[in-house]
């Protein structure tokens, strides 16, 4: 999986000379917390929600609603952006882009080709998304969890022979390792009780079914 299969390709950016009242404007308008700064198409900074809330003093309370507007209106962006963006391109698979994401604590990687030119952003939301796709949580079927000891090779092979000889179409499969082996499988069948029974009789241990 690829990050331009999975990117916001509708996107909202704002120039670094725009206002601060502009930009809150915008993410308002179009329910987002971050936007690219650009110029020509070229990235140059970010700026979040976040960073405008930081930015405004601790005074602010103080301030009407009048003077606090004046004072958003007379910021702009370039003032408190941030100029060391990190980024993603579009071919870098999606796990590792979620990788530096969790790693570096940030919500959100501008897509930018080789010339820094913005194509698209992912988000945390977007991110999601993809792994509930993936997963195969919004399609019809069964999610059948299986629970192995121990890892050894051909055991997913021998998993999907079983579907295969049973006529169980698997729709999505993936394996997680920790203590023990789990194997979450998505069949479009929505046999449950035949599901377990086959599974069970090839005394695989189904820890969920769904």
């Amino acid at each position: 999986m690829y990050v331009s299969a999975h990117m916001s390709h509708q996107l909202v950016t704002v120039s670094p000379k725009e206002t601060i009242s502009l930009a809150l404007e915008l993410m308002k308008i179009h329910k987002i917390h971050r936007l690219p700064v650009v110029i020509d198409g070229i990235l140059v900074g970010l700026i979040t929600e976040g960073m405008i809330s930081k930015y405004m003093p601790s005074s602010a309370t103080t301030l009407d609603i009048f003077e606090l507007n004046y004072l958003l209106s007379k910021t702009k962006v370039d003032d408190i952006m941030v100029t060391r963006v990190i980024t993603a391109s579009p071919d870098m698979l999606l796990e590792k882009a979620a990788d530096i994401m969790a790693k570096k604590d940030i919500g959100c990687l501008p897509v930018v080709d080789e010339r820094k030119r913005v194509l698209g952003i992912l988000t945390t939301n977007d991110v999601l998304t993809s792994f509930a796709h993936v997963m195969g949580l919004h399609d019809e079927g069964t999610r059948v969890v299986l629970e192995f000891a121990l890892d050894h090779i051909g055991l997913m092979a021998e998993v999907s022979s079983l579907f295969f000889k049973h006529g169980f179409n698997i729709t999505h499969i993936m394996a997680f390792h920790d203590e023990s082996v789990q194997m979450v499988i998505k069949t479009s069948s929505l046999d449950k009780d035949k599901i377990k029974a086959m599974c069970e009789g090839a005394k695989f241990k189904v820890a969920s079914i769904q």
